[in-house]
């Protein structure tokens, strides 16, 4: 019996250890060059196919990074991966009389959340994204330490789902307007951030959602807000 206990911890032992040098090997190798596929690509292409164009730093327009940060993560520049302060609301019970439609510790994603979830893990309600959050807090930190913000960012907007089966702002840009990603004015970058979270229900055009229409000039405004944010500035001219 106690041979078979310390056989199977030492195949546990390697299997993690495995697990671990080939991940971050792949963490590496993704700092710069884009990864190929995603589970999430994997998992939607016999529904919708796989519509993607990834284009670097320079062929990203200003205005959909401004886009992204005004819509999806204010702070970040300023935190570490993780937002614990949204963290923290997340997993306080809602208000009397009010329903929560997610469960405690949801709803509080950063930016590099979202690029560590997309990248290297999968999709998914119910029990399984419980089973991905302690991965994903460590893929957070690794490309944090690793990639740093401006790679985060630029994988960000090249991985994201965009549309149904549209990945990527480049995509979205051709498929709902005709143009480059590096063409995007601050009212189309607008408008195709505003499909988060549910990009395949919330359309950009052809036709526009009513929740696009009603949520793309929030994030305008609160882009223009950004705009005199020096850090973000300077970000932004790297």
């Amino acid at each position: 019996m106690k041979k078979t206990i310390k056989k199977l911890w030492r195949i546990a032992k390697i299997t993690m250890l495995t697990m671990f040098v080939s991940s971050l090997v792949y963490i590496i190798i993704c700092k710069w060059v884009f990864p190929p596929i995603t589970i999430t690509q994997i998992t939607d292409s016999y529904a919708f196919g796989i519509y993607q164009e990834n284009v670097g730093w320079k062929h990203l327009s200003n205005n959909a990074k401004l886009a992204a940060i005004a819509s999806e993560d204010q702070l970040f520049l300023e935190h570490s991966g993780f937002d614990w302060n949204a963290i923290e609301k997340s997993l306080k019970p809602p208000k009397k009389g009010r329903k929560s439609k997610r469960p405690p510790g949801f709803g509080a994603s950063t930016i590099t959340q979202q690029v560590a979830k997309n990248v290297f893990l999968w999709q998914g309600s119910g029990w399984t994204r419980y089973l991905r959050k302690i991965p994903e807090m460590y893929f957070t930190k690794m490309i944090e330490w690793i990639w740093g913000k401006q790679r985060i960012m630029e994988v960000y907007l090249n991985v994201i789902e965009m549309g149904p089966g549209v990945y990527g702002i480049e995509a979205a840009a051709q498929s709902n307007f005709g143009r480059s990603a590096a063409q995007l004015n601050a009212e189309q970058a607008a408008q195709i951030v505003a499909c988060f979270p549910n990009p395949k229900k919330f359309l950009v055009t052809h036709p526009q959602t009513k929740r696009v229409a009603w949520r793309y000039p929030q994030i305008l405004r609160e882009m223009n807000n950004l705009r005199d944010d020096e850090d973000i500035v300077d970000f932004l001219k790297k």
